[in-house]
């Protein structure tokens, strides 16, 4: 459909911006931007307080071996748990965006992921987190879908890469948010205290509910959509069909080595900086505040790092995607991946080396993401947009849930043993570059309706 025939006339009219785009378009890319960011934020703040916050609600001293055992088993099976519930949420209302619409989707998702989040700040054991948790990843899987769809249809068709790229960017930005709120509660303000910290950490996740309004009152349904909403909804059972099937596989076997090296990776970031800085506040003699304090440091230090390579490959992303196309743009990322995550983990390094080439990461193994705001929806017609992408980007989850389970079950060791498991981490992204020949490339490619 022409662009012109494509857009409302709210989205048609004033005047182009910048990447000749207009307010409104602006405006739509800006709110699901802000939902990405605050989904992702919400999302991994477990990841910063779980050093914390396991060994509390297990009745554990905070530093000690077996809160060190219990936090790494915890993470890999509550992360495990939050990856289920994603994909479940990803998957539902990636559906119910194709038969609601956009906009309602993200205003329910958006809420929903709030209210889990800050309710884990009131969790009285490990089973009521878990429960918590489960609710906020039903929201936190279900936005993705809705959001990118959103921009996808909206937004110039010259102008998807870039505007699905500046989408994800919102990612690591939502992480350095997280990085720095659980830093100013944790090492500033609740130092003396990390059997509470953590409380108040998870109800900063409740901030995303006041970002829901401003979807509610000022971004209206895309005219793609409105224009399909008559039809006949879209049932799952449409995505296997012959004519569908191959764009399906295409995108979920891309999904799923992105999900698998990115969770399994990252999850345990916090957790072997944290085991670090013990290990090295045992060996220099600090006192139980020196070591906090080193440990939030360490955190931070290696998640900012991380966080900031994947601002960077995310816009990457964009130059990749448009003069080499998808299939080369994924076959670069993913061979980038493998050699970096093996540099990081299983080479002798000092901590601090390690933790500065979490940079090189970022780039490959969080920045690949920023390809899948556009590359998604850019396989699936407009009735089916939402419910292809949704499926796609989450059921991959139900795979990738195996992953941090299994790290944090070989990594009891202690860093030796988790930084031993994350080395072998690198071997994801190498063999799903066997997995290329299934990739359908798009560049240059309309969105159907």
């Amino acid at each position: 459909m022409p662009e012109e025939i494509s857009m409302s006339d709210a989205q048609q009219s004033g005047k182009r911006l910048l990447l000749d785009m207009t307010s409104y378009q602006w405006l739509v890319l800006f709110a699901a931007w802000l939902g990405w960011g605050f989904d992702v934020f919400d999302g991994l703040l477990f990841n910063f307080v779980a050093p914390n916050c396991v060994p509390t609600l297990l009745g554990l001293e905070i530093g000690s071996k077996e809160a060190a055992a219990a936090t790494l088993q915890w993470t890999g099976v509550l992360t495990a748990v939050l990856l289920l519930g994603w994909a479940a949420g990803g998957i539902l209302f990636g559906k119910v965006s194709d038969h609601i619409g956009r906009t309602k989707t993200l205003l329910l998702t958006m809420l929903l992921y709030a209210i889990g989040t800050a309710a884990c700040a009131a969790a009285p054991n490990i089973w009521v987190l878990m429960l918590f948790r489960i609710v906020a990843s039903l929201g936190i899987g279900g936005e993705w879908a809705a959001g990118a769809s959103m921009v996808a249809e909206v937004v110039p068709e010259k102008r998807r890469v870039e505007a699905g790229a500046i989408l994800y960017s919102s990612a690591p930005l939502g992480l350095f948010l997280a990085t720095f709120v659980n830093y100013a509660i944790a090492k500033s303000w609740l130092v003396e205290s990390p059997s509470t910290s953590w409380r108040w950490v998870f109800l900063t996740g409740l901030v995303p509910a006041f970002v829901a309004l401003m979807v509610r009152v000022w971004v209206k349904e895309p005219e793609r959509w409105k224009q399909v909403s008559a039809l006949p909804k879209p049932r799952m059972a449409e995505l296997f069909t012959p004519k569908i099937r191959p764009y399906v596989v295409s995108g979920l076997s891309m999904a799923v080595v992105a999900l698998i090296t990115w969770w399994s990776c990252n999850a345990f970031l916090p957790v072997i900086a944290t085991q670090l800085a013990q290990a090295k506040a045992k060996t220099d003699g600090l006192d139980k505040s020196a070591t906090q304090a080193l440990v939030e440091g360490w955190k931070t230090y290696a998640t900012s790092m991380f966080n900031l390579g994947g601002l960077v490959g995310t816009l990457l992303t964009v130059p990749l995607a448009k003069h080499l196309g998808r299939k080369k743009m994924f076959f670069s990322y993913f061979l980038a991946a493998g050699i970096s995550l093996y540099a990081t983990w299983g080479l002798e390094l000092e901590p601090t080396q390690r933790f500065a080439l979490c940079f090189a990461i970022g780039p490959t193994v969080f920045g690949v993401f920023g390809s899948f705001t556009y590359y998604l929806p850019e396989l699936f017609p407009t009735r089916l947009r939402s419910t292809g992408a949704g499926f796609c980007y989450n059921a991959g989850r139900v795979v990738t849930a195996a992953g941090p389970f299994l790290v944090g079950m070989l990594a009891k060791g202690g860093p030796a043993s988790l930084m031993a498991a994350l080395t072998w981490v690198s071997a994801v992204p190498i063999v799903g570059l066997l997995l290329l020949p299934l990739v359908i490339e798009t560049r240059g490619r309309e969105l159907e309706d």
